[in-house]
């Protein structure tokens, strides 16, 4: 297989994210603990272990594909917008993914697969798996795994109109890049909870979403150097 740059024209010569590549950095970068919430919490005053949410149970198993595009351009991420009458996370940029359900066998990549085809249309015989990312708990009582494969075009997509408004993509490169990470912070029931955002012209990514992109910026950056 042919060993092409798969990031932008403008990173060539200082990264070699090759799909062999992105396979290594992940195996060598997951985090067991997982992070998600706890761990931006960790971040930001150390007074929470990595990986453990004080949320009282255990969270619900979830999974979701991380869709690397190869364009001509260079690598994208395919990214989805929920619709606003959904329960969960309505109006929300996300990508396609969701709950765990008997069906999948307990197996997160399974349920990554089975969600994207019945969210977007895209067949999993169209994605090649890469590796997965860390664990990522979130506030709302979801553990979610970040589960990251390669679609090669051309391909066709048919979003459920229920629960996608649109699909679209964002490069890469500007993912990545830790100048595009903007740390928050918001007032939940007298706790100042952080969360990551990122703004790609005027659609701004942010909560679950934002934290799983920072994880997979910490396991391929230090590969593919700075934009």
């Amino acid at each position: 297989m042919e060993q092409r740059n798969l990031l932008s024209p403008g990173t060539a010569g200082r990264s070699h994210l090759t799909r062999e590549r992105i396979t290594e950095l992940l195996a060598a970068g997951f985090d067991p603990a997982g992070r998600g919430d706890a761990m931006l919490e960790a971040r930001v005053d150390g007074d929470v272990r990595p990986g453990r949410a004080a949320l009282g149970r255990p969270p619900t198993p979830a999974a979701v594909l991380v869709p690397l595009v190869e364009r001509p351009e260079g690598l994208t991420v395919l990214l989805t917008q929920r619709t606003d009458h959904l329960a969960h996370h309505p109006g929300q940029i996300s990508f396609p993914g969701g709950r765990l359900e008997e069906s999948d066998g307990g197996d997160p990549l399974v349920a990554a697969l089975r969600e994207t085809e019945e969210e977007i249309g895209l067949g999993r015989e169209r994605v090649t798996i890469l590796g997965r990312l860390d664990l990522y708990v979130t506030g709302t009582g979801f553990g979610v795994t970040p589960v990251v494969g390669v679609v090669t075009p051309p391909f066709e997509l048919s979003p459920d109109p229920f629960e996608v408004a649109e699909v679209f993509e964002v490069p890469l490169h500007f993912l990545l890049d830790p100048e595009n990470h903007k740390l928050n912070r918001v007032v939940v029931e007298g706790r100042h909870r952080p969360f990551w955002s990122m703004t790609w012209e005027e659609r701004v990514i942010w909560g679950a979403t934002a934290g799983i992109l920072v994880n997979l910026s910490e396991v391929l950056l230090p590969q593919a150097g700075r934009p």
